[in-house]
């Protein structure tokens, strides 16, 4: 299948890709992944294996879009949103398993 990675076409199969990143050792993932096999590699490093590039010279979108059509599965991973805003009181209940009940000021 023809793909266009950091503005250069390539032709690649499943197996091709397999083949190339057979022996390959993972490095830790942070962002987005592609699974071979039963390795979860980051998206960039199957990039600079398959391509021969250098890692900035394209994105993790570039080669998640083609490990897809490819038929690899591919994960990203989500932003967390902020974390919300509790009272010591609210943890405290949510630990407990009740909900907090409302205090008026000056109430214990």
């Amino acid at each position: 299948m023809r793909c266009v990675i950091a503005r250069f076409p390539f032709d690649l199969t499943k197996n091709g890709v397999m083949e190339s990143m057979k022996g390959v050792k993972p490095e830790p993932v942070t962002d987005d992944l592609v699974i071979i096999g039963r390795h979860h590699y980051p998206a960039k490093q199957v990039g600079q294996i398959i391509t021969r590039q250098d890692r900035r010279d394209f994105s993790a979108v570039e080669v998640l879009r083609a490990m897809t059509r490819l038929g690899f599965a591919c994960r990203t991973r989500p932003t967390a949103g902020p974390a919300p805003v509790t009272s010591p009181y609210q943890r405290a209940s949510a630990m407990l398993g009740t909900h907090p009940v409302p205090l008026n000021r000056g109430q214990v």
